[in-house]
């Protein structure tokens, strides 16, 4: 399916596109036009969301504002911006469920309400929303509507994430965030309200992080499944971003799970490394995440967002067709830069 978006408005988004993520930039270059533009549309509006509560004075305000304009997108009256102009119609034409972004802008409430997260549960419920939610639309955009691969594109969101916190437990707990499981806390010894009054890394925070990280790789286990169940030519792009991502954990475990007092950061020869091996030995046992044996069952926390995709049928003029393998790597070269846009923009509020 080809749509034909307002070449000004799209002007701006790139714009926007160019500023804020070098690598999407570049991606959708090579991109054919009809997944490239609306990709770029969504960016666009996402992004522009995670500004106004990252960024934004009133926070709270900030979300409201923001369920103001996804209303006005879904009514096909968007504000004179040229992110909801566009998001408006690809929304409509991509028959994508409100439900989708709804969520996005439910986890960015929690954000601004500073939100604790009891359980792992909990937190996966947080991940679903920031991260599931923009890689379902992705899926969408490509013409990728399956239950399965829906579910593994959420699933993927959710390791990215879990793999941000753990990374950034001392940068956000400085910022007066805790993204990590009170309970585990608890468990270990450790109050979450004195820690977070003077965040230091202990052997009971690494045994924490390290909890989190086998967590996120059970989630890019669950993701690798779906990847292994494309067409043999799609899969070395998508393993090499899952890949990298997943890689920012074993960088954590050779630093001693010291995500208080530093940052982990995966050099750039270690990067070439990996995106070597998973490009050139796609079938080797290759992957930065432990491999597991898991079930890919729905999980309870982001069902919501796959049957939502399911209810919501196709107009006969919105038949997907397949996808050459640049369209089906692009949701997550989005999704692994908007991650790091969250976290950028999430380091620069701290030091306010």
């Amino acid at each position: 399916m080809t749509i034909r978006l307002d070449p000004i408005d799209m002007a701006a988004c790139r714009a926007l596109l160019k500023g804020g993520s070098r690598t999407f930039n570049a991606a959708s270059k090579v991109l054919p036009r009809r997944v490239a533009e609306p990709a770029i549309a969504l960016y666009a509006f996402c992004r522009l969301a995670d500004d106004a509560v990252d960024l934004g004075e009133d926070r709270a305000a900030a979300v409201t504002r923001l369920r103001d304009r996804l209303d006005r997108a879904y009514r096909r009256q968007p504000t004179d911006l040229a992110a909801d102009r566009l998001f408006a119609d690809v929304v409509s034409k991509f028959c994508i469920p409100r439900e989708l972004p709804e969520a996005l802008l439910e986890g960015l409430a929690w954000d601004a309400e500073v939100r604790r997260y009891e359980t792992l549960q909990d937190l996966t419920a947080y991940a679903a929303r920031v991260a599931g939610a923009v890689g379902a639309m992705m899926t969408l955009v490509m013409g990728q509507r399956a239950p399965e691969i829906v579910a593994r594109a959420c699933d993927l969101g959710v390791a990215m994430q879990l793999t941000n916190i753990a990374r950034d437990v001392g940068e956000d707990a400085r910022a007066g965030r805790l993204y990590l499981p009170q309970s585990w806390l608890r468990e270990a010894g450790v109050d979450p309200d004195i820690w977070l009054a003077n965040p230091c890394f202990t052997p009971e925070v690494a045994a924490i992080v390290q909890r989190l990280l086998d967590a996120a790789d059970t989630f890019y286990s669950r993701a690798t499944h779906g990847i292994a169940n494309l067409p043999i030519g799609c899969r070395p792009g998508i393993y090499a971003a899952r890949a990298l991502y997943a890689e920012i954990g074993r960088e954590l475990e050779r630093s001693g799970l010291d995500s208080v007092s530093q940052r982990a950061v995966v050099s750039t020869n270690r990067k070439l490394a990996v995106l070597a091996r998973t490009l050139l030995l796609p079938q080797t046992e290759w992957a930065p995440a432990r491999k597991l044996d898991v079930k890919t069952a729905d999980i309870e926390e982001t069902r919501f967002l796959v049957e939502a995709v399911a209810a919501t049928p196709l107009r006969d003029n919105a038949q997907p067709r397949r996808r050459p393998i640049e369209d089906r790597v692009v949701w997550v070269i989005d999704l692994f830069e908007r991650l790091e846009r969250r976290d950028q923009l999430q380091r620069t509020a701290s030091y306010r």
